[in-house]
């Protein structure tokens, strides 16, 4: 931020609101290039997962995700879904049984 004293400028440093951390997500399958991010949402009624997927691709150095699979990454993205869907299920089996 920039105030004026005069005809000089004097600059002060911003000042930065603190950093939340991102949220993250509670279990992650991955196979090859394609993953499922599994996310934990708190409600009234007990947790309930969410998934999201994406398909992890290089762009010169860089890694990058996209949100769009071709047909040769189908069977892979069914494999993650099945196996996100399987992890999910055991957490709701492991809050049934009795401490």
């Amino acid at each position: 931020m920039a105030t004026t004293n005069g005809n000089r400028v004097e600059r002060r440093p911003e000042q930065k609101a603190p950093q939340q951390q991102k949220p993250k997500p509670v279990h992650e399958v991955r196979l090859g290039r394609v993953k499922a991010a599994i996310w934990a949402n708190d409600t009234e009624q007990g947790v309930r997962h969410n998934v999201t997927v994406c398909r992890l691709y290089r762009d010169g150095d860089q890694w990058r995700t996209a949100e769009s699979f071709g047909r040769d990454d189908l069977l892979l993205l069914a494999k993650v879904l099945d196996r996100a869907h399987t992890w999910i299920l055991d957490q709701g089996r492991a809050e049934d049984i009795p401490s």
